[in-house]
C-alpha cells in the first residue's frame, strides 16, 4: 500500500518509494508496476500525475483527480508557483550554500537553462579509506530546484563534483562501489522531503511532507547524521 500524504476531492499525494517509477517511460524502461497504476488500484480511481520524480528519487509525488486541476497545478508547475525541495547525501563537504546556474542537454539534445539552490546543513568524516584518503567525507544538503529538468540535481551536483551517493548515471561509481560492498547500500540518497503550494480551488497554503525511507535513516545513522526532522 502506498502512504498517502493528502488527499481531497481535487488532489492526492503519496510518499512514493524508491525503486516505483511515476508512470512508463521510453527513457526509463519498463516496469512491473507503475505509481499512477498502484495508486489508481489502491483508491479505485482515475489518477493524473503533475510531475515526476525519478525511479530512485523518494518522497512527495502529487497527482490530481480530474483534468481541470491537473492543467492548473501543472501550470503552477511550469511557472515555478510550487516549491519543491530535496535532502541529499553528497560526497565530500560542499560550501555552506550556493546557486547552481548550470545549463543541462535534455533528451531531445535541446540546451535548458536548469538552476538549483542549495544549502549545507550537516557534514560527517568517517573512517573509510578511499583511494589514497584513509577517511571519507559526506554532506547532508537541502536543495531546491527553481527550474524542473530531467535528473537536474542529480547533474548539477555531479557538475560540482559533490555527487549524490548511490547515484549511477551521474554519480561516482567507485564510491558506490565501496558503498555496496561495505554497507550493502543499494538505494540513491535522495529524497523529495517537502512540496509547498497554494491550492488550485480554495487557495490555501498547503505543505506537504514525506518521512525517509529505512535505508535513508541506516546511512544517516553511519554517518552520524541527526535525521529526526525528516523521519
Amino acid at each position: 500500500m502506498l502512504e498517502i500524504l493528502y488527499r481531497d476531492e481535487h488532489l492526492i499525494a503519496i510518499n512514493k518509494p524508491s525503486g516505483l517509477l511515476v508512470h512508463k517511460s521510453f527513457y526509463a524502461g519498463e516496469a512491473d508496476t507503475y505509481a499512477i497504476q498502484k495508486l489508481r488500484d489502491q483508491i479505485g480511481q482515475y489518477v493524473y500525475p503533475v510531475h515526476r520524480l525519478d525511479r530512485k528519487t523518494s518522497g512527495v509525488l502529487l497527482f490530481t483527480l480530474d483534468k481541470d486541476t491537473l492543467r492548473i497545478m501543472s501550470d503552477r508547475f511550469a511557472t515555478r508557483e510550487v516549491e519543491k525541495k530535496y535532502i541529499a547525501i553528497l560526497r565530500g563537504w560542499t560550501k555552506e550554500e550556493e546557486t547552481i546556474d548550470y545549463d543541462l542537454i535534455n533528451e531531445n539534445e535541446v540546451k535548458q537553462n536548469a538552476i538549483t539552490y542549495y544549502h549545507l546543513l550537516q557534514k560527517s568524516e568517517i573512517n573509510l579509506p578511499f583511494l589514497k584518503h584513509q577517511t571519507s567525507r559526506y554532506c547532508l544538503v537541502e536543495a531546491i530546484p527553481e527550474t524542473g529538468r530531467m535528473h537536474q540535481l542529480r547533474k548539477h551536483f555531479k557538475h560540482i563534483l559533490h555527487p549524490i551517493l548511490g547515484c549511477r548515471k551521474h554519480g561516482c561509481n567507485k564510491q558506490n562501489k565501496l558503498w555496496l560492498q561495505t554497507f550493502n547500500m543499494t538505494k540513491m540518497m535522495l529524497h523529495a522531503h517537502q512540496l509547498i503550494f497554494n491550492h488550485p480551488v480554495t487557495n490555501e497554503k498547503i505543505v506537504l511532507n514525506a518521512t525517509i525511507n529505512e535505508e535513508f535513516k541506516r546511512v544517516g545513522d553511519i554517518l552520524s547524521f541527526d535525521l529526526s526532522s525528516y523521519s
